[in-house]
């Protein structure tokens, strides 16, 4: 019988700084407790034993601190995800604003106030 190490399952991983990541507590999701995933931010980084890097994040839910997470229980939250709505979002008048979610309403209500005015330079300063 071989001993699953994990290795093949998972790629190794570097998170930076203000990276927004899934995190899973490991513990309490093998003892079957409720609320072990969170969506969090990455604070820092640092060396842990055996030249891993273990990570401190921000529960984004309650601003909470995590520490000492593993790169092995994260998971990286593409930014392309977070704005799809707003990228595939209709152009159209024609489209109900009930059918869109309130970031794609905002998003285009501010390009059409401003596609119809001259851009406007910064003043200069002397």
């Amino acid at each position: 019988m071989h001993a699953y190490t994990g290795a093949a399952a998972t790629t190794a991983t570097t998170f930076k700084p203000d990276d927004y990541v899934l995190y899973r507590n490991p513990e309490k999701f093998w003892k079957g407790e409720p609320n072990h995933t969170f969506v969090c931010r990455v604070e820092a980084s640092f060396p842990a034993s055996r030249g891993q890097v273990c990570y401190t994040l921000t529960r984004l839910s309650d601003n909470g601190r995590i520490y000492n997470a593993q790169p092995a229980y994260m998971r990286l939250l593409p930014s392309a995800d977070a704005m799809r709505d707003i990228d595939t979002a209709p152009l159209s008048t024609d489209a109900v604003a009930d059918d869109m979610t309130p970031a794609a309403v905002a998003w285009l209500t501010q390009q059409a106030a401003t596609a119809s005015r001259r851009p406007e330079l910064p003043p200069k300063h002397a």
